[in-house]
């Protein structure tokens, strides 16, 4: 089931996620359908609070929605090394019509749990490095409008409440 995507200024989007506690078949059809969500929304990857759910758990898959070939599920994830720097510009489905150049690490090593709660590590360079720093983000109550100078956050407000209304 496609879920609601919640948007920028959203309370839900700025508030740290609470880490999974056990894995459930309540938390097994929340993955099913975060990852449907994520791909009929066209996204590369997509965190828990974006859909409602105040919890740490993202969805990923670097290969995007046409090729869906390289899914990751990720619980209770956690950067544990990075290094290097690399300027990227992102989109993200909370924030439509936006889009932000962020500095963001070259290569990162994430701990984690998979789907069925076993211990994984993660180390990882490129697009898929950058694709977690911003899901985990939003895991920390941060989004690319949070991301952006104070002139355009405004002019993005403005923006985001007209279409709400």
């Amino acid at each position: 089931m496609k879920l609601e995507i919640c948007t920028w200024p959203d309370e839900v989007l700025s508030a740290k996620a609470k880490p999974v506690t056990e894995v459930t078949p309540e938390l097994q059809e929340l993955i099913e359908n975060m990852i449907e969500t994520m791909y009929e929304s066209d996204g590369v990857g997509l965190a828990a609070p974006q859909v409602g759910e105040s919890i740490r758990l993202i969805c990923v898959d670097q290969s995007g929605p046409k090729l869906r070939g390289d899914l990751r599920v990720l619980i209770n994830p956690e950067i544990v090394e990075c290094d290097g720097q690399v300027d990227s510009e992102e989109g993200c489905l909370s924030c439509p019509e936006l889009n932000v150049t962020v500095k963001r690490k070259e290569r990162v090593k994430v701990n984690a749990l998979d789907r069925e709660g076993n211990e994984i590590c993660l180390e990882t360079d490129g697009f898929l490095a950058i694709i977690l720093q911003h899901e985990i983000d939003h895991l920390d109550g941060v989004t690319l409008a949070d991301r952006t100078g104070r002139l355009k956050q405004t002019i993005y407000r403005k923006k985001a409440l007209k279409w709400k209304r």
